[in-house]
């Protein structure tokens, strides 16, 4: 399922890390993917019930692991 989100919402959000680079929906391969994708440092952070979890805790790697 892909993310659905205010598109004026996904302009404003950022990735947490300490370069704030914008997010895009899903990954580079799956754009269905419910995460969130830094287009900085490759992040994924993974979108819950609709809700973005924007914590570096919870971020997966750019190869989707822990």
């Amino acid at each position: 399922m892909a993310v659905e989100l205010d598109p004026q919402l996904l302009e404003i959000l950022a990735c947490p890390c300490d370069d704030h680079a914008p997010l895009i929906v899903g990954t580079p391969d799956d754009a269905q993917a419910d995460v969130l994708t830094c287009t900085s440092c490759a992040r994924r952070f993974p979108v819950v019930d609709g809700i973005p979890v924007l914590l570096l805790d919870e971020a997966l790697d750019q190869q989707g692991g822990d």
